[in-house]
């Protein structure tokens, strides 16, 4: 006879994040559509009705892993802005993200992909690109002893540049690592934050 489960606590915010961590793998190797509930229930370790109480759609995976990377990204830029020289540690935290970027890479591609076809996905993938973007401007701002809108208007073009390549070459990296390609991006994401560096410095 099969017993009926017991009621679970309320979904608590740290118990999400763990899900999260556990499903990041499965829902990067099989995609957005390809992953069932099921597939994501498993990898979480937990029945599917429990895990539809914590995520009851696969949109709410990835507004909820987007989030996640928001706050992680946010811890990043802690460290960034109470930098006195900042760039070598935007340089390294960049390497990291393309080198070290498999489950992220396949991730970015997957939910890029799905931005395509879902407003509310994208809107939410733009949400991400913004708070780097953000924080960024906010770096140079500090650099150049200007607004952030001022630092925003002289700098903003040239900083989601760097994110557009650091994506791409993460996706990519993740699917077909070509080091010859990673290198000269980094050459060109150099070159980039050095003109950069250099305006904010003027």
């Amino acid at each position: 006879m099969n017993m009926p489960e017991p009621p679970a606590a309320p979904a608590s915010p740290d118990r999400s994040a763990e899900i999260l961590v556990r499903i990041r793998s499965t829902f990067a190797e099989k995609g957005f559509d390809g992953a069932s509930m099921q597939d994501l229930a498993r990898a979480a370790g937990m029945s599917v009705g429990n895990f539809y109480r914590y995520f009851p759609s696969k949109d709410a995976i990835v507004a909820a892993m987007c989030a996640h990377d928001m706050a992680e990204m946010e811890a990043d830029f802690a460290d960034v802005r109470l930098a006195e020289d900042p760039l070598p540690l935007i340089r390294r935290k960049i390497r990291e993200k393309i080198e070290d970027s498999d489950d992220h890479g396949r991730l970015w591609a997957e939910i890029t992909a799905v931005a395509q076809r879902k407003p509310e996905i994208a809107q939410i993938s733009c949400g991400v690109e913004e708070v780097v973007t953000r924080n960024l401007v906010q770096v140079f701002a500090r650099l150049a002893g200007l607004p952030e809108e001022e630092a925003q208007a002289r700098f903003g073009v040239q900083v989601r540049f760097v994110i557009l390549l650091v994506k791409s070459a993460a996706m990519r990296h993740a699917s077909q690592p070509d080091p010859e390609v990673e290198a000269l991006v980094m050459r060109t994401i150099d070159d980039t934050l050095n003109a950069i560096t250099s305006a904010a410095r003027e």
